[in-house]
């Protein structure tokens, strides 16, 4: 029996669009295909892990029982979808704007693979077989360092003029139906 994969999704300007420190509920706008991409990804047998830099925890800008009960009502609206959200993993430290005991590097801080490592070892994951979809040249570097088999870099959310290249390996996409379409092919 094959080790299980996983689709690992950031979540500002991959899940939901991207409005700066999201911790209500009524800021959330669903990004178009989210839901689409992830019963795909579930019927392929794909883990759908959440992992998410959250500066806005380190910043003081809202409380760790803010972002858990804003993400328990995000995957509230994913199971109202017949989607089962298995993990989210997230990362409240800042090297840099963190306040207090929130103001330090972490492993789990993407770039860093933290958060991807501790996926695969909670549910025995193939990393090699494993996707991730960001918006950030940081997810690209976490998916590279954690060594998965492909990650995808939404483009609107780096800024510059046009798509900046990242480093590393990926496939830049305008929208997730392009990488569900990726995900029926390579499966």
């Amino acid at each position: 029996m094959t080790a299980p994969r996983a689709l690992f999704l950031d979540r500002d300007g991959v899940i939901n669009h991207e409005v700066g420190y999201l911790h209500q509920a009524a800021d959330v706008r669903f990004a178009d295909g989210i839901f689409s991409l992830c019963r795909t990804a579930q019927a392929l047998s794909y883990r759908l892990i959440i992992v998410t830099n959250q500066s806005g925890i380190a910043r003081e800008l809202y409380t760790t029982n803010q972002f858990e009960a804003l993400m328990l009502w995000m995957r509230e609206q994913f199971r109202s979808e017949h989607i089962l959200i298995d993990a989210v993993y997230h990362c409240p430290f800042h090297p840099e704007h963190g306040v207090g005991e929130w103001k330090r590097e972490h492993f789990d801080r993407k770039p860093s693979p933290g958060m991807l490592l501790r996926g695969a070892e909670a549910f025995s994951l193939d990393l090699t077989q494993s996707i991730l979809i960001g918006d950030r040249c940081s997810d690209i570097a976490a998916a590279n360092a954690a060594q998965l088999r492909e990650a995808f870099l939404i483009t609107g959310t780096e800024s510059g003029e046009g798509p900046r290249p990242c480093p590393g390996r990926y496939r830049l996409i305008q929208q997730l139906s392009e990488a569900e379409a990726w995900l029926v092919s390579n499966s």
